[in-house]
């Protein structure tokens, strides 16, 4: 056994008379029926993941992951590569714009070095977290970007990493990431996922012009080519298309359903994660929050696909974790009225007639 086979086996179904029991309570409150309307799902889906009808909370963490990726090499980015290892410094140095939104809402945010390009383990970088799978994954377009090793590795990583924010008293995560052409990894993933064309499913990235966007699509098709016989199987085509990064976000899904820990799934590259892990345990995907509808590429279609409603629709593609951190404020503002709004009974108001 592993330790990715163990957590699958120990994820239990999502605790229904919990989230009844956190009906009775939003109904009996001081407002009309439902007219909370999508925070009310919110607060039931949160009580019925964690398994606990008073819907507890507790910390909550943004865990971003930061890799490189061998498709750089077919300028499928706007930006070169370097840019993920500038970003790894720039994240641990508040500079970003998850750091920002982090120490704004008192998240607390972790970084995880997955596998960059360049090793920066000899700098000063305060926060950073070195689990690092490889200097980056391989061209895709040319061969598997990981071994079936190096894929369960970053997948059980990801579990160990959300294992230990359990065990701090971490109740929700968001998960987010940064690295250079991880767009073209996302998108080659979801299009295998859904059956959606790339043409459809990539995007400008980082800000690619019209003729980059056509490149992208290319590399992305060239890619499902190559790989076609091994996309049925979950973790060989997450070892063919994914990135280190991308592996552990989908380790997270994974090990905060056997932790019973909420998750809030950033944008586009999140959740092709999410939809990766949802392929490695079908029906997974019911119980994560996804936080926004990006302007990403196909991402309005990924999350059709997915089923998903997103909490927020604002234009974002920056990744990071920048909606999820948004996002979770609003889960925890939900959860505050759950907890803290009088009842009928006990303010002494009329109900409904």
């Amino acid at each position: 056994m592993s330790l990715l086979s163990d957590t699958i086996a120990a994820v239990e179904p999502m605790d229904e008379a919990a989230a009844q029991a956190a009906a009775r309570r939003l109904d009996s409150l001081t407002k009309p029926l439902g007219s909370l309307g999508h925070l009310e799902v919110v607060v039931r889906r949160y009580a019925a993941i964690r398994h606990d009808p008073a819907a507890e909370s507790g910390s909550a963490s943004i865990l971003v992951f930061v890799a490189d990726h061998g498709v750089a090499e077919e300028g499928v980015s706007a930006y070169p590569k370097e840019v993920t290892e500038q970003m790894l410094r720039n994240i641990a140095r508040g500079g970003a714009a998850i750091s920002v939104l982090a120490r704004h809402y008192g998240h607390d945010l972790r970084v995880i070095d997955a596998g960059v390009a360049a090793d920066t383990r000899g700098e000063d970088l305060p926060g950073v977290i070195y689990r690092r799978i490889g200097s980056g994954t391989r061209n895709f377009l040319r061969e598997p970007a990981m071994t079936a090793a190096q894929a369960q590795s970053a997948l059980e990583m990801g579990i160990a990493t959300v294992d230990e924010a359990a065990d701090g008293g971490v109740t929700m995560v968001g998960i987010g990431e940064m690295g250079i052409a991880n767009s073209t990894s996302a998108a080659a993933l979801l299009s295998a996922i859904t059956g959606i064309d790339a043409g459809l499913m990539a995007g400008r990235g980082t800000g690619l012009d019209d003729a980059g966007v056509r490149r992208k699509v290319e590399v992305v098709r060239g890619a499902l080519r190559r790989h076609h016989a091994v996309l049925h199987d979950p973790l060989r085509m997450l070892a063919a298309l994914g990135g280190f990064e991308i592996a552990a976000m989908a380790g997270v899904c994974i090990g905060a359903a056997a932790r019973r820990v909420a998750v809030v799934v950033d944008g586009f590259i999140a959740t092709a994660a999410a939809a990766a892990a949802d392929r490695i345990l079908p029906g997974l995907a019911a119980r994560l929050f996804f936080s926004h509808r990006s302007a990403e590429g196909g991402h309005r279609l990924a999350l059709e696909h997915l089923r998903a409603r997103p909490l927020l629709d604002l234009d974002l593609r920056l990744g990071e974790g920048t909606g999820a951190a948004i996002a979770i404020s609003v889960i925890q503002a939900a959860l505050a009225m759950f907890h803290r709004m009088a009842t009928f009974a006990g303010a002494g108001v009329a109900e409904k007639l």
